[in-house]
């Protein structure tokens, strides 16, 4: 959170197996409301699509756990929210296989000013250490992408230096 308000910038989170845990996680921060806009927990398929503009054909085809749909939450939480960053994820907590993927297959994603990147995960344990872990990785990966956002920034200023 504290490059976020260094940068004047703002975070959503739109959020499927993880249920809400990844904005409890950013609002338990002193601060947070300098930097986060909200979040949207699009448990269902259809609001996947119907909320944060996902691709209908790419769900009916794929299902909603696979990296592009984490992406296209992250950049719809993104657009829906009017936040410079979005973060999402999406997955199998069980513990039930969904979409012939079986549980602890999770996808995550950050979207910024300057693109989208997602990660695949395989994790083991409890339904609850799957969400844990899932929602602690992928605040990870937004602030891998803030920093390198921010080295990017750093290196147009100066001149590459």
């Amino acid at each position: 959170m504290r490059l976020l308000a260094e940068r004047d910038e703002t975070l959503a989170v739109a959020e499927s197996l993880t249920g809400g845990m990844v904005a409890a996680e950013i609002t338990a921060v002193p601060g947070a409301s300098r930097s986060f806009r909200g979040s949207v927990t699009a448990y269902a398929t259809e609001l996947k699509h119907r909320v944060l503009g996902v691709d209908a054909e790419l769900l009916a085809a794929e299902g909603a756990v696979n990296a592009q749909v984490a992406e296209e939450m992250a950049s719809g939480v993104r657009s829906v929210m009017g936040a410079s960053w979005g973060a999402a994820t999406t997955g199998v907590a069980g513990p039930e296989p969904q979409d012939g993927r079986p549980v602890g297959t999770v996808y995550i994603a950050a979207a910024g000013p300057v693109g989208r990147k997602s990660a695949r995960l395989w994790l083991n344990g409890s339904r609850t250490e799957i969400r844990r872990e899932s929602a602690r990785t992928v605040l990870e990966l937004l602030s891998s992408q803030l920093r390198e956002n921010a080295r990017g920034q750093d290196t147009e200023q100066h001149g590459g230096i």
